[in-house]
């Protein structure tokens, strides 16, 4: 005879089966959770538990499954509301996306803050308004979402509908704080502000430094700027040989400005005859 206690052992068992086994820090949360996190968690979530792994892209097989658990758990879950808007746009349903990226937002998910704002500076689902983003970019910026700060950045080039062009020297800042946790796209979007002096002053040193670090984590643009300021012996000294080991990790990422540039680097000398026209090139 099967006692009351020892069929509750084999339904909690029968259920961590079910879900994969979760570690111990998800045994206080309901099932619907525990799956929506399995199916539909956004790695660079800053709500995800740490022992969530978290998927970049749903998987076709998965949609369905993920909008039905994630829109239960939703009722109690801030991040389950995220996951529920990956979902519907995986699933190719925008304003559904937008309407559950906004109850999450409004919740205080900063990656769902960053997701509608990229809805509305694409103007998908939505009508297109830049000063919406923008102002949804900020909040997740100022509360230390890294994408955040790096989409705020994306901005900076032109004003919103309104005319109100972003502040390069906050912008600045804010990317500084992204960069100094490690965020790649964030030292070489910094990287590009100290170089060009914007919002600030120059500081070729600086951006060196800061490309290199975001080249270490395989950013194409970081290992591409990295490759020539090695190559002009901008804030540093001159190596030509890291240049082409930037240069050929960059064309490896598929960065097209890096092509050219490696190809220069192998072939320095031009011989041209006398009308100009170049004849060949010495290469090494």
């Amino acid at each position: 005879m099967t006692t009351p206690g020892r069929f509750l052992a084999t339904a909690c068992i029968g259920l961590a089966a079910l879900v994969g086994a979760p570690s111990s820090g998800a045994f206080g949360q309901s099932a619907d959770l525990v799956l929506c996190d399995r199916i539909a968690a956004d790695p660079s979530d800053p709500d995800k538990p740490a022992d969530v792994k978290g998927v970049a892209e749903i998987a076709a097989g998965d949609v369905a499954t993920a909008i039905r658990f994630c829109k239960v758990a939703a009722a109690g879950s801030r991040r389950a509301q995220y996951g529920l808007g990956r979902a519907y746009a995986a699933n190719r349903q925008p304003a559904e996306a937008a309407a559950a990226f906004r109850r999450a937002a409004d919740k205080g998910s900063t990656a769902a803050m960053v997701e509608l704002g990229l809805l509305y500076a694409t103007g998908t689902g939505m009508p297109k308004n830049e000063d919406q983003a923008r102002k949804l970019f900020e909040k997740a910026a100022e509360a230390g979402n890294p994408r955040g700060v790096t989409n705020l950045a994306a901005l900076s080039g032109g004003a919103g509908a309104s005319g109100a062009a972003a502040d390069p020297a906050r912008q600045r800042a804010l990317l500084a704080r992204a960069a100094e946790a490690g965020n790649p796209e964030a030292q070489y979007q910094l990287g590009l502000l100290l170089a060009a002096g914007t919002g600030g002053g120059k500081d070729a040193t600086g951006a060196r430094a800061l490309f290199e670090k975001a080249a270490a984590q395989d950013h194409a643009g970081a290992l591409e700027r990295a490759g020539f300021f090695a190559a002009e012996g901008l804030g540093g000294d001159k190596d030509t040989t890291a240049a082409k080991a930037y240069y050929e990790r960059a064309v490896a990422l598929g960065n097209a400005d890096a092509k050219p540039a490696l190809e220069r680097l192998r072939c320095p000398h031009v011989i041209k005859n006398k009308q100009g026209q170049v004849v060949t090139t010495l290469c090494w």
